[in-house]
């Protein structure tokens, strides 16, 4: 049996920068979260056609992971790499919750690309098997570089990986999922005019700690999806917890556990 983990990731700020050709920019840091992760495995089994278990609430066209297989064929036209699941199965362990801004689906991709890589011996670089990933989803490269910190621009394809040990994060999960794209819609409708892509550039050199100092009384200035998403979901505001940050486009927060200080108040 192959398998590996797959983390999850918060964003420390999220800026957008623009939108070209129906897609949003960006300008962001991740941190990637090695105490949440998910597991893809591949495990033995005949199958007629790639099989993956562990997400039954998913269809499979949709699901990330085959969509990772399919680019990876489409641009391997590898026979061995299409051998090898008709003999094994992918069985995915889901500890990342779903709408949840931590990239969940993005990281199975991710990290299945990187093993079927590895396992089918297909001798992809990571520059390009993180192309490959970018035609899966905007998150999908950072996932493949598996740096634990990084600044990210462009569509999420550039990844720049920032010097600083990633630090430990409490995590509060709101009863309201966010789905990404309803998120993404609004923003464009709502609050792509307001935006001010220059002003944070200076953020790219500064630690994570001192951002998340600086912006700790008005913790919605570091994520532009924040707005966006409250109204997209106006009952988030009743859940959102007080001095606590919000990740990608939610509907998670978090609170650095020696940053700030601040119990929770809801």
């Amino acid at each position: 049996m192959y398998n590996i983990k797959a983390h999850a990731k918060i964003n420390i700020f999220l800026k957008i920068t623009g939108h070209e050709n129906g897609y949003h920019t960006l300008f962001s840091r991740f941190m990637r979260l090695d105490n949440l992760y998910d597991t893809i495995s591949f495990e033995p089994c005949k199958c007629d056609s790639f099989t993956i278990e562990g997400m039954d609430d998913v269809d499979l066209k949709s699901n990330t992971v085959y969509k990772a297989f399919v680019a990876l064929n489409d641009h391997t036209g590898n026979l061995d790499l299409l051998d090898f699941f008709y003999h094994h199965k992918v069985v995915i362990e889901k500890n990342i919750p779903s709408l949840a801004g931590l990239g969940g689906g993005s990281s199975d991709a991710g990290a299945f690309l990187r093993l079927a890589n590895k396992v089918c011996d297909l001798q992809l670089d990571t520059p390009t098997l993180a192309q490959i990933g970018s035609s899966v989803g905007a998150d999908v490269p950072f996932f493949v570089y598996d740096y634990p910190m990084a600044n990210v621009s462009g569509f999420g394809e550039i990844i720049e990986p920032f010097d600083e040990k990633p630090f430990e994060v409490e995590l509060f999960f709101p009863t309201i999922g966010c789905d990404t794209a309803q998120v993404y819609k609004t923003f464009k409708s709502d609050l792509l005019s307001n935006i001010t892509p220059d002003k944070y550039i200076h953020w790219k050199e500064l630690s994570s700690k001192e951002i998340l100092t600086q912006t700790s009384n008005a913790p919605q200035i570091l994520n532009d999806l924040y707005a966006a998403a409250l109204i997209a979901y106006p009952d988030l505001k009743n859940e959102a917890p007080k001095g606590w940050f919000f990740s990608g486009s939610g509907s998670t927060f978090f609170k650095p556990y020696d940053i700030i200080a601040s119990k929770k108040e809801l």
